[in-house]
């Protein structure tokens, strides 16, 4: 069957090809080839970087483009470019978007995977960059990049908050009439965060957006803002917080709405797959189906290009190496014809890749997939290509400093040289740590860490609060409460950080150059003694000093893994236990921590030649994980990790992509697929009836399965705290403590429910911006943004412009935003210039409409300046 598609002919955005053609060098130049996540917004038809502390906030009236690099173990880097489309972006943005993910692409060498995401439907790879969700935000995205303030507190905002596994935060009006009964709000003030849970909201919601919540006040507010929650079903029991719900949104009338219902999870799974040929025929682009499942690789010929259409839920376009240019080049766009040539949704996902940079979901459609630089067992794996090429390279702290944008690309302030000071927590008091023992951490302790570093010869501080898993309450309380104490002595002005165990950031990693210890337990305060604990095991993972840290795992062999290094320590022995799947960066950082942790002899113990008092030390020889597929440098498919779902009524799946133990929710049925077996991992606290079906969920994954997989794959269901090694292997370091250490829903609202903080939001409240600013404006947006048009005034209205036009400022006599936004020029008030009607704005009133300052506007180009204004309706 053919498609005839399009026929050749000039695209409505290629007037902007050439001129982005010519900047290209320019543009990319910046483009950091290492690691991490990157975010550009389109702005004038340029990539615009976003800071870091923009991260997961978007707004619908822009595009953005994201790209994401990550490290395979012990192969070259993958890349990911998505390209998201705001639901009322231009065309002409989403045309310079589309044309700058090709230019990206080839910059890159060709091998990233181009993926197009719209708002609201999002693929899981998107959203697994944003672990703590989603924030759409009204308007277009405002200037100054460059200068972003994370400590400002004029705002005002509703989010809704919907989702479980993938969260999304959506901006509405500041009004009772957004509640709803099923859904969970958070009002932002600034100082003050409100959540507040609708009645029929579950636990697992409630926790995500506390989640949120806490990142909003953590990466927006530098960690000063207070957050409390009220329960919908028992709003009596937190009368303090419903006085402030009250002042802002008004006293409530009337029933709330019924519940919404939730998106549908994502259905990854379609039997239905078809692989089609694309070529072009006198002019005209043709799509002519080539095979149906079972798919096998020796249908793709490196001469073409191919489209994997999966039933309509996903399409792919796959790039032989030797297509012709233009071919390569048009590959979105030929997706996105093929799109609408079969009606499909345009929020349909697409995806294109290159041959070589197949994605793990690409290669599942297929009955066997084997990679050309594939290897069987130990050896190294080299592609062509950019991003394999990269080197590591020493920190340019200068670079860093003139930069910004550099440094929140690599979450580096600096090149960690600068001066470090450790207080522990005694007796609810600082306590200062010995420098000679810095790095060295306890998990019965908390600790304060203050690094200070300079950035044109002013002093800048971080504030790390670390708190140990088996720390006690009172503990991790007054940790907070002198991290507060030491805040003020530098006048506000550190960064603070909240770290928890086991979840250090790669900055805190670098501080303490490759010397980073955390002991399971114990304490250590001078003069007390640990308990005798016999063996002692190490699991050290890094790469240089930047990144590597050691962490103490229970001394048994079963906590052994084939691609890390371990430090045994005992009485009478210290050995050095490398596994068969690490590098030898892995182990040079290995000796260098053993160093540290023990002045005894060293010796090196090779996985498989373990003398017998190895083995002893560690209570017998027992599995660990060691699975000869672990060993390779890519498994023949790469694991993949669901969501088990009967929400709807029938059988669905979410896949979480990048995942990690941290994603195995207690609430849940996970399936993880490592191609030779299913695992079926039941969460303690998953609905019975996902426990009860998930047998016949994992055969039907098995029957459904696009590639045509054996039904007789084995499925071992594995059960929450009973995880053999087999499955935990797969997650890299497993904590067998997590789920009894980790907080709950009701513990963490619990530590934010401090009756003095939530009295002080009133206070603070009374002599906030409130008191001056009417609050049903709806004018106040986070920071970085213009905010939504408030509603213009009606024909009918009682007061006229110029009667009530008119409001009191201390800069003179300014006119209300309601007379000028989305008026003509016969409605507005005498006097005003329809091009210039931003001038009668009040200063707070500009700020919020049109997201910057005055003078920063006005340094603005002209083009800016008016698409400024024409998404704030004053044009």
């Amino acid at each position: 069957m053919e498609y005839g598609v399009e026929s050749k002919k000039e695209k409505p955005w290629s007037k902007f090809t050439t001129m982005m053609d010519d900047d290209n060098q320019e543009t990319f130049k910046n483009v950091s080839q290492k690691p991490g996540l990157q975010i550009w917004t389109i702005n004038s038809m340029q990539m615009v970087p976003v800071p870091a502390q923009g991260f997961g906030n978007f707004f619908e009236g822009d595009c953005y483009i994201i790209l994401h690099i990550s490290q395979n173990k012990g192969s070259a880097q993958s890349a990911d470019i998505h390209y998201w489309i705001g639901n009322a972006s231009s065309q002409d943005e989403q045309g310079a978007a589309a044309i700058y993910v090709t230019q990206l692409d080839e910059h890159l060498g060709g091998t990233p995977v181009q993926h197009r995401e719209s708002q609201g439907n999002e693929s899981a790879r998107f959203r697994s960059y944003f672990k703590n969700g989603l924030i759409y935000k009204k308007g277009g995205v405002a200037s100054g990049f460059h200068h972003v303030e994370p400590n400002v507190y004029n705002v005002l905002r509703l989010l809704r908050v919907k989702g479980r596994k993938h969260v999304t935060a959506t901006e509405v009006e500041v009004s009772w009439n957004s509640f709803n009964n099923g859904d969970i709000f958070l009002l932002d003030m600034g100082k003050a965060i409100v959540q507040w849970n609708g009645p029929e909201s579950n636990r697992r919601e409630k926790l995500k957006a506390v989640l949120l919540a806490q990142d909003i006040r953590d990466r927006e507010r530098g960690g000063r803002a207070q957050i409390g929650v009220v329960e919908g079903a028992a709003e009596r029991d937190s009368p303090d917080l419903m006085k402030v719900l009250t002042a802002v949104l008004g006293q409530r009338s009337g029933p709330l709405k019924a519940a919404v219902p939730d998106d549908k999870p994502d259905q990854v799974q379609n039997a239905n797959v078809r692989l089609y040929q694309v070529f072009e025929n006198d002019g005209n682009l043709v799509v002519q189906e080539v095979a149906t499942k079972p798919l096998t690789q020796d249908l793709l010929h490196s001469s073409d290009c191919y489209i994997a259409d999966q039933g309509g839920s996903s399409v792919m376009v796959w790039k032989g190496k030797h297509a012709s240019k233009v071919e390569r080049q048009e590959a979105l766009n030929r997706a996105l014809g093929y799109i609408k040539a079969k009606t499909y949704p345009p929020s349909t996902s697409v995806s294109v890749m290159a041959e070589g940079g197949e994605s793990a979901m690409f290669k599942h459609l297929f009955k066997s997939w084997r990679d050309k630089e594939q290897t069987q067992g130990l050896g190294a794996t080299y592609n062509a290509g950019k991003i394999a090429k990269v080197e590591q390279v020493k920190f340019d702290v200068m670079e860093l400093h003139a930069r910004p944008e550099l440094a929140a690309q690599q979450r580096m302030v600096d090149d960690a040289s600068g001066d470090v000071k450790v207080w522990r927590i005694e007796n609810l008091e600082l306590a200062e740590v010995n420098p000679s023992t810095y790095g060295q951490f306890y998990g019965g302790d908390c600790y304060l860490v203050l690094y200070t570093y300079q950035i044109s010869n002013q002093q800048q501080y971080i504030l790390y609060m670390w708190q140990g898993r088996h720390a006690t309450t009172d503990e991790i309380t007054a940790c907070a409460f002198q991290a507060v104490n030491v805040d003020n002595k530098y006048n506000g002005a550190p960064v603070q950080v909240r770290v928890i165990m086991g979840k250090e950031p790669r900055h805190f990693l670098a501080i303490f150059k490759g010397k980073l210890i955390i002991f399971e337990g114990g304490t250590g305060r001078p003069g007390v003694v640990n308990l005798a604990r016999g063996p002692r095991l190490f699991q050290v993972r890094g790469t240089n000093e930047l990144n590597t840290k050691a962490t103490e795992v229970a001394a048994r062999a079963s906590s052994l893994n084939s691609n890390d290094v371990f430090m045994l320590q005992t009485d009478n022995m210290c050995n050095l236990w490398y596994g068969k799947g690490c590098s030898g960066d892995e182990r040079v950082m290995g000796r260098t921590m053993s160093e540290v942790l023990s002045k005894q002899d060293k010796q090196v113990v090779m996985e498989g030649q373990e003398p017998a008092e190895f083995w002893v030390a560690l209570g017998g020889k027992a599995p660990y994980a060691c699975d000869k597929r672990l060993q390779r440098e890519e498994p023949p498919h790469s694991p993949r990790l669901f969501e088990c779902s009967n929400q709807t009524g029938c059988f669905r799946m979410t896949e979480v992509v990048d995942y990690a133990q941290s994603d195995l929710d207690e609430d849940d049925v996970m399936l993880l697929d490592t191609w030779e077996e299913i695992f079926l991992w039941v969460g303690n606290s998953a609905n019975q009836a996902e426990s009860k079906e998930a047998w016949n969920s994992a055969q039907d994954y098995l029957r459904t399965h696009p590639a045509g997989r054996d039904p007789e794959t084995p499925i071992v269901c594995v059960k929450q705290g009973y995880e053999p090694p087999t499955f935990t292997g797969w997650f890299g370091a497993w904590d067998p403590h997590k789920w009894s250490g980790g907080n709950s829903y009701e513990e963490m609202t619990k530590n934010l429910s401090d009756p003095a903080s939530l009295s002080q939001i009133s206070v603070d409240l009374s002599n906030s911006f409130f008191n001056k600013t009417p609050a049903s404006g709806g004018g106040y947006r986070a920071p970085g943004g213009p905010a939504g048009s408030p509603k213009p005034s009606t024909p009918n209205s009682p007061s006229t412009p110029r009667a009530q036009a008119l409001s009191p400022s201390s800069g003179g006599m300014y006119l209300d935003p309601e007379v000028l936004i989305n008026k003509s020029p016969s409605e507005l008030p005498q006097g005003v210039d329809p091009g210039r009607r931003e001038d009668h704005l009040s200063d707070v009133a500009f700020e919020n409409l049109l997201g910057t300052t005055r003078p920063d506007f006005e340094r603005l180009p002209k083009w800016r300046q008016s698409d400024l204004k024409k998404k704030a309706g004053l044009f």
